[in-house]
């Protein structure tokens, strides 16, 4: 980041607990915003907050303009936080820099500079040439956390991948006979429904329907459910299943061209969205995604397919809930499956860990430096 634009020296603790706000706020619209990130806005006059706002969707205004029009004439004069720089540029909605400038606010504080070449600095720079104090990079590493999707999206033109699996101690999936119900806790079971409603997609492979035949929906934690995304090759997939009910959740199978043309029927007779591609592959799919305009995706696949997603480069970070169970076996399957390693020393290594215990699991977070 630009050292000329990234100045939170001035910050105070006040500042770092107005941001934190910025942050809950954005998250009120979490899993509804992409491709556009989550951002909250406050607006504080005299040390008191007088306005607050979110961005709630695409299309839709922007955050500080709901702040601003909360805190309609005590905006003159004031202090405006938000997590993420405001846009200077024509989009779907306008400038929210000329909304600042209109409503004569004095300083504005900022979570990080946006990584959008389109915004990137320039809303900064049109404030200051104004006059108006800028102040950026308070709490940036949380503002940063927060629309990781996003910043990947932009950054690298695909979604952001997370890899959710949940394994005994001994690290399996299932036993041997396939059976996987269930390795975690109840507990740990809502916070992957969580999970699943602040994501874009989930993605499974054919074999996750025909052992399972999941929902994938939140099961009641959120007012939406994620895209449903199966990639099958060859098409081989049960006539009914709860996925191809898509009063919940829309549904998309993806597979190779001219595959199956009877079930292909049958699925896009109850509404079910089938995609050809040439070549099924978890970059493939990624990009097609990429091209919906969706950020986030959470891969809830087995080993096989997870294997094959990480060397794609379509995973970024690892979510690894681990029960302390032992079922032991040599056939039951693992969470990632080959990857063609064959040294300790070229194991892929997770960067900026975190642990969490949950009623009696652990929680591993971390993520993989790999670019393809």
């Amino acid at each position: 980041m630009d050292n000329q634009l990234n100045d939170n020296s001035q910050s105070s603790s006040f500042d770092c607990q107005m941001m934190q706000r910025c942050l809950q706020l954005a998250s009120r619209a979490s899993g509804h915003t992409s491709p556009n990130p989550l951002v909250g806005s406050v607006v504080v006059q005299a040390g008191n907050i007088v306005g607050e706002g979110f961005h709630p969707g695409a299309g839709k205004p922007h955050a500080e303009v709901f702040a601003l029009q909360a805190a309609g004439e005590q905006a003159k004069g004031a202090t405006i936080y938000v997590n993420l720089e405001p846009c200077n540029h024509y989009g779907r909605t306008p400038p929210c820099t000329e909304a600042l400038i209109a409503a004569q606010v004095a300083k504005v504080v900022v979570g990080m500079v946006d990584p959008n070449p389109l915004v990137s600095g320039k809303g900064i720079e049109r404030l200051r040439d104004r006059g108006i104090e800028v102040i950026v990079g308070v709490e940036e590493e949380a503002c940063r956390q927060l629309n990781e999707a996003f910043i990947h999206r932009i950054l690298h033109q695909r979604p952001f991948g997370i890899l959710k699996y949940a394994m005994t101690l001994d690290g399996k999936i299932a036993t041997s006979t396939g059976h996987s119900a269930w390795v975690t806790t109840p507990a740990s079971r809502h916070l992957v429904h969580q999970l699943r409603s602040a994501c874009d997609a989930i993605i499974i492979g054919g074999n996750t329907v025909r052992r399972d035949n999941p929902q994938l929906t939140t099961h009641g934690t959120s007012d939406r459910n994620p895209l449903r995304v199966v990639m099958s090759r060859n098409l081989d997939l049960p006539e009914d299943c709860q996925l191809w009910h898509i009063d919940q959740a829309a549904t998309i199978v993806f597979t190779e061209t001219n595959n199956n043309s009877q079930l292909r029927n049958q699925l896009e007779a109850k509404g079910v969205e089938v995609v050809s591609l040439t070549a099924l592959t978890p970059q493939s799919v990624m990009k097609h995604l990429y091209d919906r305009e969706l950020s986030s995706i959470l891969w809830e696949c087995g080993g096989i397919l997870a294997a094959q997603a990480i060397a794609d480069g379509a995973v970024q970070k690892i979510m690894a809930f681990i029960a302390p169970k032992i079922i032991g076996g040599q056939a039951a399957p693992s969470p990632v499956g080959n990857l063609g390693l064959i040294k300790m020393t070229d194991a892929l290594k997770l960067e900026n860990i975190k642990l969490q215990t949950i009623d009696s699991d652990i929680l591993i977070e971390g993520y993989l430096n790999i670019e393809k």
